[in-house]
């Protein structure tokens, strides 16, 4: 069956009531928690996480879709109101939405924003029908040290290109692999690092890792730094656009995808980047470069766009590799292991319904995100008000019953306080909490990979590099490795030559 074949029966897969309701739930509680200060996307996924246990895998994956976006939108209006990011990919929305709200624009960018996250995800989407299902096919003839390879290179690039230093990234990916060799060998049936408690037999729960890393490890964190004064919001109008606000924001709509969607898709692309360079690409493009920084709507309109298509971009690797390339989506792939499914090439044959069925539900998601979203700004405003100790208490409640959810055991609940004091350390040395996620997730598949890989090739370490896929993947990781020693030495200044004057006072001395 061809693509629109399936993508319309995966609209009929989602537009059951059922799936609708559960649509329109995950965009409500996906906005309602990424609005509040702190909280983005993953951190909203991770937390309703263990919501979705008593659903079926399809229903429980449109509301993440929903959850997703949702919680996209929430993090830019908290970009915007208060001028605190609820994720890294909402950073630049505050370089202008913020001044904006200051000068009585709020709600003027609270709809750029909404409407660039719905143009930038329709985008995003569209180029994800078309292309996920032939990377798929592709993917298929992947062998053991291809796909080694290829996390290889997810590991390294997401230590390289998060946070100001390699060696807290490679730090923070190295205690995301230990906690993922914790259980039995799969091969050998030996245990590891369980210290002979049996509750650690089976490994740690990723689940459990995911809402102690980002819930519990945040929650203190920012509990150790609250203010005494909480920050003031703006208020908001009712979000809408002047004929020439839309003048000024259709191009960096349009041209905000395109940068994220492949950001999105490459390992470690993420959203940080592309938004970045959209900001840029609007600014030597715009004709009001002297507002940029002050409020220019363009600096709202092409970066949100970007980060939303960047979203869309991330379920090509994910679905079809298995590679989770930010944090969401490595929440993402724990909630399809929760449910025995494995993302791969193979999942577009063995899951078909499944598949579509989600990727039809994003269209649905944001043409809900938009209709629900835009006249409830004023509402979502309001929760910013919330008392910050109130808020964080009930994130660790929360964040306790969904640990607990996983295989009703308190033991689960002492390794998650655990993992988060942990994750509360990571944030107070500077590390990336990303690493550490990816770690736990592709760590055993890597090893998995690598065992294999070895055994076809006798234990010659051949076996991992007999491929010319796997070749130029290495080739890359040598880029990457390399490229910042090159850039040092290329930028290196030339040693200034001494005067006459200098060389006589020293002829002298």
């Amino acid at each position: 069956m061809d693509v629109f074949g399936n993508l319309m029966e995966g609209f009929a897969t989602a537009l059951t009531p059922t799936h609708l309701a559960l649509a329109a739930l995950g965009v409500l509680l996906g906005t309602a928690i990424g609005v509040l200060p702190g909280i983005g996307p993953a951190m909203a996924v991770a937390l309703l996480l263990p919501v979705t246990y008593g659903l079926e895998p399809t229903g429980a994956f449109i509301m993440f879709a929903g959850i997703y976006y949702g919680g996209m939108f929430g993090g830019s209006t908290t970009s915007i109101l208060l001028n605190t990011p609820g994720e890294s990919a909402a950073v630049v929305a505050a370089i202008d939405g913020n001044p904006m709200a200051r000068k009585g624009k709020g709600a003027q960018a609270l709809a750029a924003a909404a409407i660039g996250h719905f143009v930038g995800g329709i985008i995003g989407t569209t180029l994800l029908v078309l292309l996920a299902p032939t990377v798929a096919k592709y993917a298929v003839d992947i062998g053991a040290p291809d796909f080694f390879a290829i996390m290889v290179l997810a590991f390294i690039a997401v230590t390289s290109v998060l946070g100001a230093s390699r060696v807290r990234g490679f730090a923070s990916l190295l205690i995301g692999l230990t906690i993922g060799l914790v259980g039995l060998d799969e091969m050998t049936g030996q245990q590891r690092l369980t210290f002979g408690s049996l509750h650690l037999a089976d490994g740690v729960d990723v689940v459990v890792v995911a809402v102690a890393l980002f819930a519990v490890g945040e929650s203190l964190w920012v509990a150790a730094h609250l203010r005494r004064k909480a920050s003031e919001a703006i208020p908001v109008g009712r979000p809408w656009l002047h004929r020439a606000d839309v003048r000024r924001a259709w191009k960096p709509w349009l041209r905000g995808p395109f940068i994220g969607f492949p950001f999105g898709a490459v390992p470690a692309g993420g959203a940080e980047i592309p938004t970045f360079l959209s900001y840029v690409t609007e600014k030597r493009l715009s004709k009001h470069r002297d507002e940029f920084g002050k409020g220019a709507i363009e600096g709202v309109a092409g970066p949100e766009s970007t980060a939303s298509a960047s979203a869309a971009g991330t379920l090509v690797s994910m679905l079809t590799l298995g590679l989770p390339t930010t944090a969401v989506a490595a929440v993402m792939l724990a909630a399809f292991q929760q449910y025995g499914i494995q993302p791969g090439p193979l999942l577009f044959q063995r899951e078909s319904a499944l598949v579509w069925g989600l990727i039809a539900s994003l269209f649905i998601g944001l043409v809900l995100l938009l209709v629900l979203n835009l006249p409830l700004a004023p509402v979502w405003a309001k929760l910013l008000r919330i008392p910050r100790p109130y808020l964080y208490a009930g994130i660790l409640f929360f964040a306790s019953v969904g640990a607990y959810a996983v295989n009703a055991d308190v033991f689960d609940l002492l390794v998650m306080f655990v993992i988060g004091l942990l994750g509360f350390a990571m944030r107070r040395y500077g590390l990336p909490v990303l690493p550490a996620i990816i770690g736990t997730i592709l760590g055993p598949a890597a090893e998995q990979q690598m065992r294999r890989a070895l055994q076809l090739s006798d234990g010659s370490l051949e076996g991992l590099v007999n491929t010319p896929f796997s070749i130029a993947v290495y080739a890359v990781v040598v880029v990457l490795l390399a490229w910042p020693l090159v850039r040092r030495v290329v930028r290196r200044p030339a040693p200034a030559e001494a005067s006459p004057r200098v060389e006589r006072e020293k002829v002298d001395a």
